[in-house]
Parts: structure tokens; sequence; C-alpha cells
């Protein structure tokens, strides 16, 4: 009552309890105030491992600062009465051990406290724990007093147990800190790392003995914690590293650390490294699948392990096969393969290898790989031969699907290449890189073609540009979805039917109206772009429609623009579909650009900022149509490798 009422309502905390560490690592609630009674007797003993405030500040020794108990998800004292309030868990300890926690309870949240008050805190718990040093806890009606046994008591003990043991005390320092642990005695089962008998380390300062036990493998840290906690450490396969002559040896341990009274208890197992590689061997076999053998030529002993009497399909207690018979397991077309292996080996004397079919018992047929050395006598007689044998039939199927899957990939490749030459040519002999122009007063037209860079990529691109019987020039692009013959072939259907339906005089949407239905019901459902101008040379006009395709682009002096936009959906979409169109007017000296979007179209860039690059690239204009035509070419950014079609008039 007077440590809350004195020193901690200041700080505005309403509750205070002081728990005891026992050596089991259980805590016991040897104080408290400001909690209800009942509450405080429904906390008096918290087992062993349960996770609790009090818990977490035994663990954690740099002391816990919870801004709310219920933040934490931890059960502890009073959490019913102040579920909300700040909890602080500070461990309470002299001379390197813990002998318990301080934990202090605040009615609303806590926020973080200046550092004066933490050292504070830090004060209070260790006055607690010089009082904790000499607690005893009280005796139940009839309960044994616990008797702890003491460092005599525990070196009988290690003494008795089958595996290596030391027995440690605390070594303070002359500020009765904590800086070492004293090695009082060493067992007789005990094994030291670097081989030094156990006159040499009993006695010794176990940081002295084992200075590398505070390094990596933090031994050191874990025996302290022990010693601190009270909470026994264990660990498997840890490096344990002794400095001899200034040479680290190092082995592998399993280690049990446990405080006893004052003392605490280590115990490290060596690992057997022979043991240890026979059963990393044993695994190695079992997963490659590898049977060892040894023959004795002179006694005529053969010794087989289980994985090669598994590969044989033999029992183990059958009598194994000699290297002489070999070839009577195997299939006879290996017989030659066998023989020279034997010759080999017990003839001339040198490891050999060979690979066979073994025919099982079971009817099984496995493919096996056989590698054997000679051992040779002092007299350089033969006296026996060892080997092994691997089933590699995993393996040999493997190659043969591999074999298999290339000739199917040499010959799919073959026929990659050869449709992608008949695109090729196909689109080349419907749509040369560039035709002899039209003759057409005052009107200049050029054409464009380039074909992807990739073959495989040859795609659906295509232009037109024709003089009709009307007088009106035909001017057109369009782009086939896809790529490869399939897109190059409705490509010429779409070309041939426009040129057909465009004599018969009609306008560009309905030129496009009929196309769409071309698309949709006379090509297997392709889809495409299309854009469509019919020029009328006499008024300078030029009357256009398009098909979700991108707008032409007019030059007229040093702007350059693209058409005002019209409707008009995809070809092959939909089975019926109508076209808006417009009518642009043209000047002498005006240039109009119709192009595909293998032009402009880049990955990273959305298409408006593609489109205002081709405009900032079109405005300077050569002294020609056909140098025109070019520079767009050589400058144009796209990196997609489509096809490109660029169709282009100028008046004048």
């Amino acid at each position: 009552d007077a440590l809350l009422e004195q020193a901690l309502r200041p700080l505005g905390a309403v509750a205070v309890a002081i728990w005891s560490a026992g050596y089991d690592g259980s805590l016991t609630l040897v104080g408290s105030a400001g909690f209800p009674t009942a509450e405080a007797a429904r906390w008096r003993y918290v087992p062993p491992d349960v996770a609790t405030v009090a818990r977490r500040g035994l663990t954690e020794r740099s002391g816990q600062w919870f801004a709310s108990l219920a933040g934490t998800g931890l059960p502890s004292v009073g959490r019913h009465q102040y579920p909300e309030g700040g909890r602080v868990a500070v461990p309470a300890g002299t001379g390197g051990r813990i002998h318990g926690v301080l934990e202090i309870a605040w009615p609303v949240p806590l926020a973080p406290q200046p550092p004066q008050v933490v050292r504070q805190v830090e004060a209070l718990a260790e006055l607690c724990a010089h009082t904790l040093e000499s607690y005893t806890p009280p005796r139940g009606p009839g309960q044994e007093p616990r008797v702890i046994p003491d460092a005599v008591e525990l070196m009988d003990l290690a003494d008795g147990l089958h595996d290596p043991a030391l027995v440690l005390v605390p070594h303070l320092d002359a500020a009765g800190q904590l800086a070492d642990f004293r090695i009082q005695h060493v067992n007789k089962r005990f094994m030291d790392p670097a081989g030094r008998p156990r006159a040499v380390v009993g006695g010794a300062l176990l940081l002295e003995a084992y200075p590398m036990a505070a390094g990596d493998s933090e031994l050191f840290q874990n025996v302290e914690r022990v010693y601190a906690t009270g909470e026994p450490f264990r660990a498997r396969h840890l490096n344990l590293t002794a400095l001899v002559d200034q040479v680290p040896l190092a082995a592998v341990a399993d280690i049990s650390v446990s405080r006893h009274g004052n003392a605490v208890l280590l115990i490290w197992r060596i690992e057997d490294e022979t043991a240890r590689l026979a059963s990393l061997l044993q695994h190695a076999q079992r997963l490659g699948r590898i049977g060892g053998f040894e023959e004795n030529l002179l006694t005529g002993e053969i010794t087989w392990n289980g994985q090669l009497f598994d590969l044989y399909g033999r029992p183990h207690t059958s009598t194994p096969v000699p290297l002489e018979e070999l070839a009577a397991h195997a299939h006879p077309d290996d017989a030659v393969a066998i023989g020279r292996f034997l010759r080999t080996l017990l003839h001339h004397r040198r490891p050999a290898s060979a690979a066979f079919r073994l025919r099982r018992p079971d009817g099984v047929t496995r493919h096996v790989r056989v590698v054997a050395e000679p051992v040779l006598d002092t007299d350089d007689r033969l006296l026996l031969v060892r080997g092994a044998c691997q089933d590699i039939s995993a393996q040999h199927w493997t190659e043969v699907a591999l074999a298999a899957t290339r000739d199917q990939l040499a010959h799919t490749e073959q026929q990659a290449v050869e449709r992608a030459r008949l695109t090729l040519q196909l689109q080349h002999a419907i749509m040369p890189p560039a035709q002899t122009p039209l003759r057409v007063p005052d009107l200049q037209v050029a054409v464009r073609y380039r074909p992807a860079e990739t073959e495989q990529l040859v795609g659906g691109d295509w232009y037109d540009a024709v003089m009709l019987p009307s007088g009106l020039v035909l001017l057109c692009v369009g782009d086939v979805a896809g790529h490869g013959i399939e897109a190059a072939t409705s490509m010429v259907v779409l070309r041939n039917a426009l040129r057909g339906l465009a004599v018969t005089g009609a306008g560009p949407g309905q030129l496009l109206s009929w196309l769409n239905i071309v698309a949709h019901h006379l090509t297997g459902g392709v889809t495409a772009t299309a854009v469509c101008g019919l020029y009328d040379p006499a008024r300078r006009t030029l009357r256009w429609a398009r098909a979700g395709h991108l707008p032409p682009v007019l030059v007229r002096g040093p702007g350059a623009e693209p058409l005002p936009l019209v409707s008009g959906m995809l070809l092959g979409a939909v089975a019926e579909a109508a076209y808006e169109e417009a009518e642009a007017e043209l000047a002498a000296g005006d240039t109009l650009l119709m192009y595909t979007d293998g032009l402009i179209e880049r990955r990273d860039r959305p298409v408006e900022e593609a489109l205002a690059q081709l405009l900032s690239t079109v405005r300077p204009t050569p002294n020609t149509l056909d140098q025109h035509l070019d520079r767009l070419l050589t400058y144009s950014r796209s990196d997609t490798d489509d096809d490109t079609c660029l169709v282009g008039i100028r008046v004048g």
C-alpha cells in the first residue's frame, strides 16, 4: 500500500502487483494494492508457460510498457476493473538474477512516459528485488517444504547423467552484477569439444574456457537468461566452438540448460559425426535410388545394402547376384555393354561403368547404371570389387520424352517458318512496299507498306488507292485482328471485297456497312478496323468514314490535325452496323495521311500521346510526298513490331 500511495499515485497509477518468479518459471502474487481482494486471490499463482503481462515482463528484460491492456490481448490481474488502462511490467532483479516482476496499472490509456519516470519505475523494481531475494513462499496446510538443491547436490545429479554436464555458479563483479559463470563441476561423462581433459575445464570461468559461447551460438546469453528467469532452455544442433591455441574447433550438440537453486546445469550431447554421416549417406542413397555392393573375389562373399535388394526386386534375405552373372539378369541386347564393363573392371583392373536394362523377377524392367572399382592388395592382386547401382529409369524416360519434344519442336518451328514465308509472299503479292503512283490531275498519291520485323508477327494490315470508273479516287487502310496466314487471307478477302463494292458508286459509309457484313459472315468471324475515303479531284473534297480506326491526319501549312472524329464500330463485331460519313474540303498544298496503328503504337504510352508525337513529326513537309512518307516511317517511335500501312495524297 505504501508503494502505491507514496510512489505510484503521483504518477497516475491506481494499482500495483508484485510477482515472485519460481524456479520452474511459475509466478506467485506476493503482494498487491488497488486490486479487489477476490481478484488478487484468484491470481495468487500463475503456472509456467502461461502468457500474461507479468510473464512478458519476466522474459523481456528491458521491461514492457503497454499503452492499453486491451490492445495486448494478454490476461492479467484486474483486467475487468481497468480493461483499457495502461500497464507496465518491469523485471525485478539483482546481481544478474531476476527474482520477480513489478506490475503497475493505470485507469486510462498510458501515454509515452519521460525518461525520469522510466528510471523511477526501474528503481522501484530493484527495491522490490531486494525484498523478493529473501522471500520464502508460505506453505499451505500439509504442504512439505520445497527442497532447493544446492551446488553439491547438483554435482551428484550431474554425475548420474549419461550425457556430458557442467554445473555452473554465478560469478559477480565488484559491483555485484553478474559477469560470468564459474564451472564448478564437470561430470564423469564430460566430453570437451576441443578434446581437453576435465581438469583443464573444471574451475574455469565459462567465457574463459569457451570464449566463443558469447558469439553467434548465443550459448552464454541463453545460460544468463535461464539463470535470471528460471525458465529452462533447450536447443538441437547448436554449434559449440572452442579455441585451442587460437584455432577454433567446432562441434554440433544438443543443449539443455536449467536452473537449480543458485546453480545452473548445462548438458550437451555432441553428435557422433560418423553416425550422422552414415544417416546422411543412407538418405542420399534413398533419394538418388542408389544401391551399394562389395564382392570379395577370393572368398566369394558378396555384401549388398537394402537399396540394392529393392532395386533388383529381391527380398533382403535372398542371395546377392555375383558380377559374373549380371548379364543373366539384363536384357539380351545389353550383353555386349556388360561384357565390356566386366573386362575393364576384372581383367584390366580399372574403374568402369555401364548402363543396362535390368529385368527383375516381378517382370518389371528398370534402366540401371552400374559404377565399380577394383581394390588391390599389397601384392597388387585383385582382392575385391566395390561399386554402386543407380536406378536411372526416370532420367531415361525423361531423355526419351525430351528427344521426342525436340523433334516435335523442330517440326513445329519448320512449319511456323514456312507459314510465315507464305504469309509474307502473299502480302507482298497483294501489297508491295511501294506501287506505281496513280496518274490523277493536280493530285499526288503515294503508299507505303512496312511488314513486321519478326516474321511470326506478319499480320493483316492492308491499304488501297485506286481510280474508280466514276473518276473518284478510293483511298483506304485497314487492320485485321491477329497475325499469321489467317490474318493475311482475311485481309485479302476484305481488300478485294471493298474494291468490288466501290464500283457501285456507293458512299464510304455504305461501303463500310457492306464490308462489315462480309467480315461477319464470310471470313470466319474476323474483326478488323478500317478507314475509307472517296476523293473527288474536281471538287477537291474527301468523303470519308471509319470503322474503329484512327482518323486521317490533314497537314495544312505549318499545322497538322486529325480530321474531326465520326462514329463507326469495328468491322465484324455485329451482323449489321451503320457508319457516319464526313466531308473535308482540301486546298492546294494540303497533305492527307491515312495509316495503321503500327506507325504510332507504343506499349508504354497511351494512344493520345502517340498521336501527338505523330502530329509533331508530320509538320515539316518535305518537297515530295514520297519523301514525306519515307520520313514518317524512318522517325516512327512505335515499339510493337507490328505491320504498318501508310497512304498519302497531296493536292496541287
